[in-house]
């Protein structure tokens, strides 16, 4: 069983920057496609960024390509999500999330198995 626990999120001014962290125990995430997604109150969940599993390919939603960047570290079996620029209509709970099937970094949440539990971003105006 993959556990993914994300860490990074706070409170901050629009035009600042975050970085979060999602770490991942139980087995290696080294072969998955990891991905990011996000969820606003009153919002559906909606994908972020995703990489592939050698940190050869990414993928972004068009709302944070520029602004945001996704990485991997397999030997410390954590990815990262750099955000920079942030704007207020970035407040949502973000997700780590893994695909273990596919190779492709993909923008579909139903094709991603396992789910960290969120971390809280605040972008205030």
């Amino acid at each position: 069983q993959l556990q993914l626990v994300e860490s990074g999120g706070g409170l901050v001014q629009a035009g600042g920057s975050l970085r979060l962290s999602c770490a991942a125990s139980g087995r290696t995430m080294r072969s998955y496609v990891m991905g990011w997604f996000r969820q606003a109150p009153g919002k559906e969940r909606e994908f972020v960024a995703a990489i592939s599993w050698n940190g050869g390919s990414t993928y972004y939603a068009d709302s944070v390509k520029g602004r945001f960047t996704i990485s991997r570290e397999n030997a410390k079996n954590t990815v990262y999500l750099q955000m920079n620029s942030l704007k207020p209509e970035d407040t949502a709970v973000y997700y780590c999330a893994a695909d273990t099937a596919g190779g492709v970094p993909n923008p579909r949440a139903r094709e991603y198995d396992y789910w960290g539990q969120g971390t809280q971003v605040t972008v205030s105006s």
